[in-house]
C-alpha cells in the first residue's frame, strides 16, 4: 500500500515538473521577438535535455495547444536542433488524426475523419490572387491562419493557378510553390497538378520543356515534377436551361476504397525535392480550343479505375423563395452560382451514410469573401484548387 503511494506521489511530482518545464520552454518562446537571432541564446539551455524528458515536455505542449496562434509553440520546437525535429515527428500526428494543422506539410494531408475543417477564401479582384485562411473562431471570417495563396494567369488558350504557400512569391521557381490548376479555354475541364508526389509509386507526367537559366538547369539533378492529382468536369448546359452547375471530380490520386471504414487515404510526411518549371507547356499545335480541352480532359473520358469520384450534390428547389437551395448549415449567406457541395459518387462503390457525406463545401459570405470546408480523404490543397475552379466564368454551364 505504502510503496503504492509512493510510486503514486512520485508520479504526481514528475507530472508537475514537466508541467513546469514545458510552461517555462513556451515562456522561452514568447520571449523571442525574433526568431532567428534570438534562437540559439533562448535554447541553449536546452539542448541536453535527455530524450525521454524532452519528449515529455514536447508532448505537454503539443497537448496544450489546440489553435494557432498559441500552436506557433510547437512549430518553434520544431526549429530547435535536428533531435528536437525528431521528437516533434513522433509526437505530432497527422491532421487525418489530430485535426490540427501544425507544419506547412499539413495542407498537403487528409482531412479529419469525423470533422469538417472550418476555412475560408478571400478573393482580390483587381490582382486576381486568391487567399485561403483557417478560421481560428466560429465567425465566417475572422484574421484566421494563412495557409495557402493562389494567382490566376490567363494564357492564349486556358488558365492557370499557381498556388503557393507564400502568400507574396507565387513564382514556380519558388521554393514554396506547391502545385498549379489549369483550365481549357471554356473553364469547363482543369486539371490539379502537384509538385510533390502525393504517395510512393506514382508516375510523372511528361514534360515537353524545362526552363533554363544561364544555360543551365534551375535546380541540376531535381527529376521534373508533373503530378496530376485530380481532373474536374463541369457539364455543359447544352440546352440553355437555368440552373445550378453541375461538376465532377476525379481524384486520380486517392483510390476509392479510402472512404472505406479502416481504409487510410494516401499521405503526404515531408516535400520532396523536385524540379522547376516542370509543368507540360501547351504545344503549339494546339491551336484549337477542342484539340485543348482533349489534351486535358484525361481520364474525364473514362473513369480511372480505383479513384474516387465526387459529384456535386444536387440543391432543391426552394418555392417560397423561388431559388435552389442545399443545406450549408449557416456556413453560407449569399446565394451564387458558385456554391456547392461535394459528396462521393455512386461510382466510387459507395454505400450508406458513405454516400450522402458532404467532403467539400464552397460558397459565398460576402463580396469577395467564401468559406471552405473539407474533411478526409481530401487535402486542404485539393480542395482549395477545386475551389478555384468555380470562380472562373462558365458561360457554357449557366
Amino acid at each position: 500500500m505504502k510503496l503504492g503511494l509512493k510510486s503514486r506521489s512520485r508520479r504526481v511530482v514528475q507530472d508537475s515538473a514537466v508541467a513546469a518545464a514545458a510552461e517555462k520552454l513556451k515562456n522561452n518562446i514568447s520571449d523571442s521577438k525574433n526568431m532567428d537571432e534570438n534562437l540559439t541564446e533562448n535554447f541553449c539551455c536546452w539542448e541536453n535535455l535527455p530524450t525521454e524528458l524532452l519528449r515529455e515536455v514536447v508532448m505537454k505542449i503539443e497537448e496544450s495547444e489546440s489553435k494557432w496562434p498559441e500552436r506557433k509553440h510547437v512549430v518553434a520546437c520544431a526549429g530547435v536542433c535536428k533531435s528536437w525535429r525528431e521528437v516533434i515527428r513522433e509526437v505530432v500526428k497527422t491532421l487525418e488524426n489530430s485535426g490540427k494543422i501544425t507544419f506547412p506539410i499539413s495542407v498537403k494531408q487528409p482531412g479529419p475523419r469525423d470533422s469538417l475543417v472550418k476555412c475560408f477564401i478571400k478573393r482580390n479582384s483587381s490582382t486576381q490572387t486568391f487567399y485561403l485562411y483557417l478560421s481560428l473562431s466560429q465567425a465566417l471570417a475572422d484574421d484566421g491562419k494563412f495557409l495557402l495563396a493562389a494567382r490566376k494567369y490567363r494564357r492564349t488558350m486556358c488558365t492557370d493557378y499557381i498556388i503557393s504557400l507564400h502568400a507574396d512569391d507565387m513564382s514556380k521557381g519558388s521554393g514554396t510553390y506547391v502545385g498549379k490548376l489549369r483550365s481549357n479555354f471554356l473553364g469547363t475541364k482543369f486539371v490539379v497538378y502537384d509538385a510533390h508526389p502525393p504517395h510512393k509509386g506514382v508516375k510523372m507526367a511528361k514534360n515537353r520543356s524545362t526552363r533554363m537559366v544561364a544555360s543551365k538547369q534551375i535546380f541540376p539533378g531535381a527529376p521534373a515534377s508533373n503530378y496530376p492529382v485530380a481532373h474536374i468536369s463541369y457539364e455543359l448546359n447544352v440546352m440553355g436551361a437555368r440552373g445550378p452547375r453541375r461538376m465532377h471530380c476525379i481524384m486520380d490520386a486517392i483510390p476509392a476504397s479510402a472512404i472505406k471504414p479502416g481504409a487510410v487515404a494516401p499521405t503526404q510526411m515531408d516535400f520532396r525535392v523536385r524540379g522547376v518549371d516542370s509543368f507540360p507547356q501547351i504545344p503549339s499545335s494546339l491551336s484549337k480550343s477542342s484539340d485543348l480541352d482533349k489534351a486535358l480532359s484525361g481520364p474525364l473520358d473514362g473513369q480511372r479505375d480505383g479513384s474516387l469520384v465526387l459529384r456535386n450534390k444536387a440543391p432543391r428547389w426552394h418555392e417560397q423563395l423561388q431559388c435552389w437551395c442545399l443545406n450549408f448549415h449557416g456556413r453560407v449567406t449569399v446565394a451564387s452560382v458558385k456554391n456547392f457541395q461535394l459528396v462521393a459518387s455512386p461510382e466510387s462503390g459507395t454505400v450508406g451514410a458513405e454516400q450522402g457525406k458532404v467532403i467539400l463545401q464552397f460558397g459565398k459570405v460576402g463580396k469577395d469573401v467564401f468559406t471552405m470546408d473539407y474533411h478526409y480523404p481530401i487535402s486542404a490543397f485539393q480542395a482549395f484548387a477545386i475551389s478555384l475552379s468555380s470562380f472562373d466564368t462558365k458561360i457554357a454551364c449557366e
